[in-house]
């Protein structure tokens, strides 16, 4: 008996194991796949892009301030007059009618295009930044529910495989108990760890699917076969200062929040403008017929120069100028602020990532351990030293660390990714996924220039 059950420990322990692989890393999909999909598919990945795309266009918006301004209009209408003399009355009907074009040009205006346009650059690379931001965190959020599956697929396999065990544990229990070499007692304690048992596996069960469900979220398509995957260790940085100072320098966050105070600083140039005075030329045309008179015609055309002088328009432009001095302040502490996100982050993920090397080497170490300690009591309990209890506790004990090495194991994997999300570096190049990368800067290109139009780039 000792060996059948020595052998379905042995058994669950290799189920597990190959739970965690799944299937052949050439049959799988890889992490690198996934994350892959996760790239091409997310829709949070995709409305940021959109955003951008969008936030490219104020970029042309600002460009048209430099652009003349056209308009055209016509006219047409009915005219009768009548004339009461001593000697009768005449009538007379007209059809006036007339067209005219008319085009501004503004010469300056207190150089608010020329800020504009600046303004509207730095929101651009501001977005670019928000968006590789979001790229770094999709591609966390990725390997998270990508590790997550694996890990409660390889829990699930172990739960199972322990109820097995503990199923027919309790059948040679109750033979024994027949033939009168265990008391009722033993058969009860059993049959409650295979309760216990089948609920752990109930749990299991129902984590599994919600991480599947993420899965789907996240990566686009339903988890199926999934290979094992490996820490990045080689993306570490050889020390805590280095990954900080890295991080401070190149962390999309950071580099947003930046372009976040020269939009600021821009938008306070701007509004200063309309205190300047502005210089405009406008040139007209127009021709009418039938006016004042059967067959008249008049044609004219003309040319003006405008200066506009503000002299005081009540205050408020001066209170905007000031509120947007303040929003510059502000947006100066969010670099502070980010800067300061970014640097517990980086250390938070260096303490983790060390600490789940030791939280592997530990949980191996404890499989191993309750193992032999399994095997031990088995034996002993075979010459009556040992209760039906304590083989019962050693083979929890031995599921249960089974279940810690797992979890370590993913928490390990995990703990790097996030180490290089928090620097900043967790992208589609850093990876070298095998994905056609976005450029954010082909549809900038496409609209930057365009003056005319109302199909995007992409047809819509």
């Amino acid at each position: 008996m000792a060996h059948d059950v020595r052998t379905s420990v042995a058994a669950a322990v290799l189920a597990a194991g190959a739970m965690v692989a799944l299937q052949s890393p050439a049959a799988a999909e890889t992490l690198e796949g996934a994350l892959g999909r996760a790239y091409g598919n997310n829709p949070t990945l995709n409305a940021q892009r959109a955003s951008l795309r969008a936030t490219d266009e104020s970029v042309s918006q600002a460009l048209s301030g430099y652009r003349p301004r056209i308009s055209g209009s016509a006219d047409v209408g009915a005219q009768q007059d009548r004339t009461t003399l001593p000697g009768g009355t005449s009538t007379q009907n007209y059809l006036p009618r007339g067209v005219s074009l008319s085009i501004s040009q503004t010469i300056w205006n207190g150089n608010r295009t020329q800020n504009s346009v600046s303004q509207a650059e730095s929101q651009v690379f501001a977005a670019r930044e928000t968006l590789r931001n979001s790229e770094n965190q999709v591609l966390l959020d990725g390997v998270t529910a990508y590790m997550n599956v694996m890990r409660d697929t390889a829990i699930l396999g172990v739960r199972r495989s322990n109820v097995e065990v503990l199923e027919e544990q309790l059948r040679q229990v109750r033979d024994r108990f027949n033939v009168g070499e265990v008391t009722r007692t033993d058969v009860a304690q059993t049959e409650a760890q295979l309760a216990s048992g089948r609920s752990d596996a109930a749990g299991a069960e129902a984590n599994l699917r919600a991480s599947l469900a993420t899965y789907r979220q996240r990566i686009g398509v339903d988890a199926k076969r999934l290979a094992p995957a490996r820490p990045l260790d080689r993306f570490v940085p050889k020390s805590l200062d280095a990954g900080v100072a890295s991080a401070l320098r190149e962390h999309p966050a950071i580099n947003a929040a930046m372009h976040g105070v020269d939009v600021a600083q821009l938008n306070v140039k701007v509004i200063e403008g309309e205190l300047y005075p502005s210089l405009t030329a406008t040139g007209s045309i127009s021709r009418r017929w039938d006016l004042q008179g059967s067959d008249v015609e008049r044609s004219s055309a003309a040319i003006v120069g405008t200066l506009s002088i503000p002299i005081y328009e009540g205050g408020q432009v001066y209170s905007r100028v000031r509120q947007a001095k303040e929003q510059l302040g502000q947006q100066r502490i969010s670099v502070d602020i980010v800067r300061d996100q970014v640097r517990q982050a980086v250390m938070a993920s260096w303490a983790t990532v060390e600490a789940t090397k030791l939280e592997v080497s530990a949980a191996q170490a404890q499989v191993q351990a309750a193992e032999v300690a399994l095997a031990g009591v088995r034996e002993e309990a075979k010459v009556g030293q040992r209760t039906t209890l304590d083989v019962l506790n050693a083979q929890q004990t031995v599921a249960n660390g089974r279940v810690a090495l797992v979890s370590a194991q993913r928490d390990r994997v995990v703990a790097t990714y996030a180490l290089l999300s928090a620097l900043g570096r967790l992208s589609a190049q850093t990876l070298a996924l095998k994905v056609e990368r976005y450029n954010p800067r082909t549809h900038y290109d496409m609209v930057r220039d365009k003056f005319i139009g109302l199909d995007t780039p992409g047809g819509r």
